[in-house]
């Protein structure tokens, strides 16, 4: 086992006491979360502020209100206002300061174009998202000053949890994500089944999809009318070495009645029973014999030609029972919410029909009773409509339940929306404190008119740059805005285009000789080895036959060029590497800094993982201490677990044994330390695809080309090199337990927009996981 004083980087004092600290993944179990929090429990208490953002979507795009979240969350703590959705911020009480820089004009497409430039900052922030193309006004946007969020009347079920207001509120229902989906009238049940597309995108097994081969269909497929049988479904599963397998099945009918209620053997063996979640235990399953394909036999007697399922994600249900069904409707997208989360079934069963589900004095779930609430759920959306749903505000109840985990009680309706509404001044303000806010002078917003803000304009940058020097000491948060000149629209399309390319050309590898009668397929089978191939060709213009191969990530083109570059292949001594254009030259250069990139340093990539990986992993977890987050991409056409993964670690000593392991003899896998930050595959797939041939030439537009043989101190390229050493020189200057924000808000034109990028740490803390 690791010593302690090498994981948390002191020794422990005798007596202290210990505390856990609650934390979630993404990409992994919860028997992952249930082994971090073990850890968590025998580390010591944590004396500084300390960041985790191990929550985020594989897009990684945080929206501005989520960052207002975080910031608002930053002045007061747990006890006045919810938890940011998308990150954990640990201790805030040991928060010294909090100061954001506002890099206006600048985009994602900056930051990656000329990321070399960027180098003190990239080093600096281990945390980096993606942001949306900025609205008219980003700076209200992020700390609160548009958000115009009201609620009702609040349903019968939550009046014993939330007092009803004295006062009326009033309805905005435009803006509720079920009546902009649905409308305001009452629906047909036609209107609430998910379509075909939908059913796509939401991973629901489908007939002729690669991973739902050998699933079976229900045979309904009769025509669905507003009057077709609805079924509740729900399912119970359980851990085996291949995965999630089914250990019980509930079907209920429309009248509420139990049709179905089977416990299930699986075929494989038993890793975890997950009792906590669906009460099956080892002595329940020893004496069943019914295995899947009875209860698939058993669901396609039962169910008529136009029957509809109803369920809570009902995708994994399904896929459970690895069958195939047309006619769905799911509450947990019916019940639509904000931002694509989900509401859970035991929040919607509380607020809608005032019952209380999945009790913490039960052992496990009763997948009868969840399969009879949604149906009831169903029932409630087809009867009352959207309308009536839209007035509860779904999304403040929510909130309100978040306040009452951290240990609020507001005493009204009325003080969970002005919770909501708070902006980032009025928290300062409740706290006694002012805003600080550096611009410009020519680029004053409504922020520097605002109650409680202390507004300093300049006259240039260089004069914000110089007051942040000495004002931003004494304030404890702090906007220094600095106004930089954005692509013109013409260039922006040409850069977008080369950076594209530049990336494809980076994951492109060319391979030999080889001899003529090589053997293409034992060849394409060791280059996929590697990671994910797009598509491999024969070159025959040389004398002896050349391979190209490109792959679908950065890592996998690398892992190759190391592994093979002069190696024995069938016989004959072989050179790979990658085309050489003048988008790659210094491409030797820039791996190596992606490399030591903070957010990459704790982060592994491995290739030839199977889809038993997780489960594998998860059984011999005590081998990979500080393990974060476990990332298994997905093919977004069939949602099939692609062949390679990446593992994010809390330091760069922790992935590198893990690295070590994963790669020895025992799992026989490939791979190196990660060069791609998990946002930029999403933003990289968003640029327009512009294919070239590899080493046709691609000649920059006439006034940048002009630009940097002149050393224009005004070009983008320059400005990101002066601007970042700046900004990172500043940062370096600020007080230890100092959160610190970056942000390139993006740019909107007629032309078309950019989207933006954030960097995020605290310092000390990033400091020392650089040294880690």
């Amino acid at each position: 086992m690791e010593p302690e004083k090498e994981r948390t980087g002191r020794t422990p004092k005798k007596g202290r006491k210990r505390r856990r600290v609650p934390n979630k993944l993404v990409g992994a179990s919860e028997v992952m979360k249930d082994r971090w929090d073990l850890e968590e429990r025998q580390q010591p208490e944590a004396k500084k502020a300390c960041l985790s953002t191990i929550l985020l979507s594989d897009t990684r795009e945080i929206t501005h209100g989520q960052l207002c979240e975080l910031l608002k969350y930053a002045v007061l703590g747990k006890s006045s206002v919810p938890k940011p959705s998308w990150c954990q911020l640990f201790h805030q009480n040991h928060l010294n300061n909090v100061v954001v820089f506002i890099l206006q004009g600048m985009s994602q497409l900056h930051f990656y174009r000329f990321y070399l430039e960027f180098g003190l900052l990239r080093k600096a922030f281990r945390h980096k998202f993606c942001l949306p193309p900025p609205s008219s006004d980003f700076l209200a946007d992020i700390t609160g000053l548009q958000k115009k969020q009201i609620i009702g009347d609040l349903p019968k079920g939550m009046e014993g949890s939330l007092p009803s207001s004295s006062s009326e509120v009033s309805i905005n229902l435009q803006n509720d994500p079920i009546v902009k989906k649905y409308g305001s009238e009452k629906v047909s049940l036609t209107r609430c089944l998910l379509t075909k597309e939908e059913m796509k995108t939401y991973h629901f097994p489908l007939q002729g999809f690669p991973d739902c081969e050998n699933f079976v269909p229900t045979k309904c497929c009769g025509s669905i009318t507003n009057n077709s049988p609805l079924f509740g479904l729900d399912c119970e599963m359980c851990l085996t070495s291949k995965g999630r397998e089914l250990t019980r099945i509930s079907l209920v009918a429309e009248g509420g009645c139990c049709v179905m209620d089977e416990l299930v053997k699986p075929d494989n063996k038993i890793v975890d029973y997950l009792t906590s979640f669906s009460g099956i235990t080892k002595k329940i399953l020893n004496p069943v014999t019914t295995k899947l394909k009875d209860v698939q036999r058993q669901l396609k007697a039962l169910l008529p030609p136009n029957a509809v399922l109803v369920g809570h994600s009902l995708d994994l249900d399904l896929r459970a029972l690895k069958m195939i069904h047309p006619y769905v409707i799911d509450t947990s997208l019916l019940y639509v919410r904000e931002q694509g989360r989900r509401f859970k079934l035991k929040f919607l069963a509380k607020v809608i029909l005032g019952k209380d589900i999945q009790c913490p004095d039960r052992f496990g779930h009763d997948a009868t009773e969840d399969a009879r609430t949604t149906l009831e759920l169903a029932r409630y959306f087809l009867k009352y409509g959207p309308k009536k749903i839209a007035e509860l505000n779904l999304e403040a109840l929510a909130s309100h339940q978040e306040l009452e985990a951290a240990g609020l009680e507001p005493r009204n309706t009325a003080e969970v929306v002005q919770q909501l509404n708070t902006s980032v001044l009025e928290c300062l303000d409740s706290v006694g404190q002012k805003l600080l806010f550096l611009t410009r002078e020519a680029d004053a917003t409504e922020l520097s008119s605002s109650k409680n803000c202390q507004t300093i304009k300049c006259f240039s940058n260089k004069e914000v740059l110089e007051q942040a020097r000495v004002e931003v000491p004494l304030f404890t948060f702090s906007i220094v805005q600095f106004s930089l000149e954005p692509f013109p629209p013409n260039l922006s399309e040409e850069m977008s285009k080369r950076m594209k390319i530049k990336w494809m050309e980076m994951s492109t590898i060319y391979a030999g000789p080889f001899s003529k009668n090589c053997n293409l397929r034992a060849l394409n089978r060791l280059f996929e080895s590697f990671g994910p191939v797009l598509s491999m060709t024969l070159t025959l213009e040389s004398h002896q036959p050349y391979l190209c191969i490109q792959y679908e990530v950065l890592e996998g083109a690398q892992l190759a060029i190391e592994s093979l570059d002069g190696s024995l292949v069938e016989g004959t001594c072989i050179k790979v590497q990658r085309p050489v254009t003048e988008l790659t030259l210094d491409c030797d250069i820039l791996v190596n800094e992606l490399e030591q990139d903070s957010e990459n340093r704790g982060t592994i990539y491995l290739s030839g993982v199977s889809e038993t990986f997780k489960e594998h992993l998860l059984q011999q977890s005590s081998l990979f201490l500080g393990l974060e987050a476990l990332i298994l991409p997905k093919d977004l056409k069939n949602g099939k677990q692609k062949n390679y993964c990446f593992l994010r670690f809390r330091t760069f000593g922790s992935a590198h044994r893990a690295l070590g392991i994963l790669t020895g003899k025992n799992w026989k896998l490939k791979g190196r330390h990660a060069l791609t930050p998990r946002h930029l595959h999403s933003w990289l797939r968003g640029l327009p695809p512009e294919p070239r041939p590899p080493g046709l030439r691609v000649i920059p537009p006439p006034s940048e080309q002009e630009a940097v043989q002149m050393l224009n101190l005004d070009h983008p390229k320059i400005a990101a090199w002066r601007w970042g050493r700046k900004i990172g020189k500043l940062y370096h200057s600020l007080c230890s337990g100092t959160l610190c924000l970056i942000l390139l808000p993006g740019t909107e034109s007629t032309h078309g927009s950019l989207s933006g990028l954030g960097l995020m740490g605290i310092k000390d803390e990033e400091e020392s996981n650089i040294l880690n």
